[in-house]
């Protein structure tokens, strides 16, 4: 699986607001410039974060958003799984977004999902584990 570039520009945003949690709020074009993401797209990920709770935001000479999450409380997996739909790599492993394989006579007997369930439940612990506050240090 391959994040796309809204999925790693929302961790980088949210890195950068991690960083700065409690200082108040963070103008976009300042996340913008240091971050060297694009502003009118980062417009879009910032609204789609705090319309599911991650930020809040002021308006005005002093406004920009902040986090309303701590740091420590906001993993890895909540983002990617708002952007990319699922960690899965195959939808017959997916928990979020399962279906039926199309190939498999009996799931319970498949090497190929046994052994990608396994890649995504490795992968789903490291993501879930992992939080703004580690990626900040």
């Amino acid at each position: 699986m391959l994040l796309s570039k809204k999925t790693r520009y929302a961790m980088i945003a949210m890195i950068k607001l991690a960083k700065e949690y409690g200082n108040g709020p963070i103008m976009i074009g300042d996340i913008a410039k240091s971050e060297n993401i694009p502003q009118r797209f980062l417009e879009n990920i910032l609204l789609e974060l705090k319309n599911l709770g991650f930020l809040g935001s002021k308006l005005g000479k002093s406004g920009g958003y902040y986090l309303l999450k701590n740091p420590v409380e906001v993993t890895l997996s909540d983002i990617i799984r708002h952007f990319e739909g699922t960690i899965a790599m195959l939808s017959c492993v997916s928990e979020k977004s399962y279906q039926p394989c199309e190939f498999c006579k009996d799931e319970s007997l498949c090497k190929i999902r046994s052994t990608f369930k396994a890649v995504r439940d490795s992968t789903f612990s490291i993501l879930n584990k992992t939080t703004l506050k580690d990626l900040c240090t």
